[in-house]
């Protein structure tokens, strides 16, 4: 049975959401165990008699706080974070999710578990919506800020490996983003990046930021610092366009009667842009599995993160990464 340890101490609104959304997760998905780490005493009285035989809770007292440095996290080794990834560690627990400090989560998951053979840089890997309702994967969008060429060739690598085996698309895109789409276009590191992913044949050169959007691309490969922009930029632009719609249809009583018809686009197109949906981001390139999620995570969010590692697992994409960068170096 698959065991995913979750830092049930993590996130902005303490153990309720995490613990509700790892219910909800064992009720929809059976083959599963969750090792909840935490305090036991704020986690036990929240677990309803029938779910003991497929939870077990792990003891922690200490808590990285959000406003607290990464570095902190591999001295704290009584946190709910630090003993969740050691349970990765130890083959105790197949992944790992968190929805507490980012950081702290990435940096264990990779100085702990360890990374796979000739990964350089693990990268946190998001889905981007598309008006054609598949999906863009885009990496790095923040785990590394300063990059070399042979990272973003890694990146290519494992993004394509992740099209194939989570998202089910036998020939992926792989595209690097870039500020033009002629091959001369770009900065140092996007030009030397280029001639490296030039040796995959799913490589199509370089894309725009609106290609990632349009569906023309299903991987889009960049360094964390841009990627990280580009992720918090478009849940920005996302957040603003849902509230100027809520503004505007407020002004007349014609706007909101065209509103309420057209009730079911308006749900359809939050569920697209809705992060909950995705639950969290793999940092992919480590051994094991990790799920970076919001700190703002529902416990409909923690459900889907779970269900996200659950399919990381089972589908043995690090073994497909490792041999296809010993293909292609």
């Amino acid at each position: 049975m698959i065991q995913v340890a979750v830092d049930a101490m993590g996130g902005d609104f303490g153990p309720y959401p995490i613990i509700e959304g790892t219910l909800l997760a064992l009720r929809e998905y059976r083959g599963f165990k969750a090792l909840l780490v935490g305090k036991k005493d704020r986690i036990e009285s929240q677990i309803p008699r029938g779910f003991f035989d497929r939870v077990e809770i792990i003891e922690a007292d200490d808590v990285i706080a959000m406003d607290e440095p990464a570095t902190e996290a591999l001295k704290r080794k009584e946190s709910s974070i630090y003993k969740a990834v050691e349970l990765v560690r130890q083959k105790q627990a197949d992944g790992v999710v968190s929805a507490g400090h980012s950081g702290a989560t990435m940096s264990l998951a990779t100085l702990r578990m360890g990374r796979l053979k000739n990964v350089s840089r693990p990268a946190i890997a998001t889905l981007m919506p598309t008006y054609k309702g598949k999906k863009t994967l885009v990496l790095d969008v923040g785990a590394n800020v300063d990059c070399k060429p042979e990272h973003l060739f890694e990146f290519g690598v494992m993004g394509e490996a992740y099209a194939r085996a989570i998202l089910h698309i036998s020939q992926p895109k792989v595209g690097l983003l870039s500020n033009g789409e002629e091959d001369t276009k770009g900065n140092e590191l996007t030009k030397h990046s280029f001639a490296l992913l030039k040796k995959l044949p799913t490589f199509i050169g370089n894309v725009e930021g609106n290609n990632i959007f349009d569906g023309s691309v299903d991987v889009v490969v960049c360094d964390g610092f841009t990627g990280n922009i580009l992720l918090k930029t478009s849940e920005g632009v996302a957040d603003a366009i849902s509230k100027l719609m809520k503004k505007n249809i407020k002004k007349s009583p014609l706007s909101m009667a065209g509103a309420l018809m057209m009730k079911k686009v308006f749900r359809a197109l939050k569920k697209e842009i809705d992060y909950s949906e995705y639950g969290g981001a793999p940092l992919i390139g480590v051994k094991g599995c990790a799920i970076v999620s919001h700190g703002k995570s529902t416990p409909k969010a923690i459900k889907n993160a779970i269900n996200q590692a659950i399919h990381y697992i089972e589908s043995d994409i690090n073994a497909f990464i490792e041999q296809r960068l010993e293909e292609v170096k």
